[in-house]
């Protein structure tokens, strides 16, 4: 069998909804059809992309890279009926964005690529916000974050594609007792006090809640608190632990380590108004964005070395 764009779907509404009945009813089809779609699909992939769960379904890790590749045709096969702005005409571009380590990297590049474009930036940390300034025209870009399972949604006046999906890592004291393990596990950081970064408008910090429940535990103290700097100086401290991006780097003080199992993953989303400058540039944004995110993986050894032990290629 062929893979073909109506099979992307199938998987992709899977992703969404997280179950194949719920599938069915947002395709149209019967779940036993969307059964049959999927068992077929799975055998040109030559394994399971999804594991049942009491609830539903959930991709495995393979699921995951298949998944977003398959969001990433699908939004160029939609961009194709789209008539985007020139290129040549776009002279101001409003761009927003939460914190994330690709903004300073992606501006850079535009001003050397397109010197005749002034870029004005927006620090705006609710994805949430972000989302409704596009809509309503008040940014023409913006970098966002999601999570699987909560894929970022807006109107037909917005588009976006995913720029990278990366597993959430730990930054713990250099002297903390599991700072020697290669990975650690969520389960045995359950007496710590951590440090977690308010509501982002997009599922945190409810998916770190949910996985810590996950694991059998709720954490017994946490604080509040906003700032990656600040935040990893309070670690350093030695005043608790902090979930954080991969591309973090380790300073003095404190280590950063992969979560075992990796039961928490994000997504960096570029977002953009499709009757707009955005539009016009999506395709350069997107090149320069991720090519930005590439060049972090190096400047972080610890993850460097989970994509070389799991065999992971960055999706973008």
């Amino acid at each position: 069998m062929e893979l073909e764009l109506r099979h992307l779907r199938v998987l992709v509404a899977i992703a969404d909804t997280g179950g194949l009945g719920r599938a069915a009813v947002a395709l149209g089809m019967s779940q036993p059809a969307v059964s049959t779609q999927l068992r077929r699909i799975e055998r040109v992939f030559g394994e399971s992309l999804f594991v049942r769960t009491s609830g539903g379904v959930r991709l495995t890790s393979y699921g995951l890279d298949v998944v977003e590749r398959a969001r990433d045709v699908l939004d160029r096969a939609d961009a194709l009926v789209r008539r985007p702005v020139p290129p040549s005409v776009v002279t101001a571009l409003r761009l927003g964005s939460t914190t994330t380590p690709i903004l300073a990297g992606l501006v850079a590049r535009l001003r050397t690529a397109f010197p005749s474009v002034a870029v004005s930036v927006s620090s705006i940390y609710a994805t949430d916000t972000l989302v409704r300034s596009l809509e309503d025209g008040e940014l023409d870009v913006a970098l966002a974050m999601d999570y699987p399972g909560l894929e970022l949604r807006h109107s037909g006046n917005v588009a976006h594609r995913v720029v990278a999906t990366e597993p959430t890592f730990v930054a713990m004291p250099a002297d903390h007792p599991l700072s020697h393990r290669v990975e650690v596990a969520l389960s045995d950081l359950s007496a710590d006090t951590w440090f977690v970064t308010p509501d982002d408008g997009a599922g945190w910090p409810g998916v770190f809640y949910a996985a810590c429940r996950e694991a059998g535990f709720t954490p017994p103290a946490t604080h509040e608190f906003l700032g990656t700097d600040q935040t990893l100086a309070m670690i350093a401290a030695r005043l608790g632990v902090t979930a954080c991006q991969p591309t973090v780097r380790a300073v003095a003080g404190l280590n950063v380590k992969p979560l075992a199992g990796s039961p928490l993953w994000s997504r960096h989303i570029l977002a953009w108004r499709t009757d707009g400058p955005g539009a016009a540039l999506a395709a350069a944004l997107h090149h320069h964005a991720a090519s930005v995110y590439r060049e972090l993986i190096p400047r972080a050894p610890h993850f460097r070395a989970w994509l070389h032990r799991n065999k992971v290629v960055p999706t973008g």
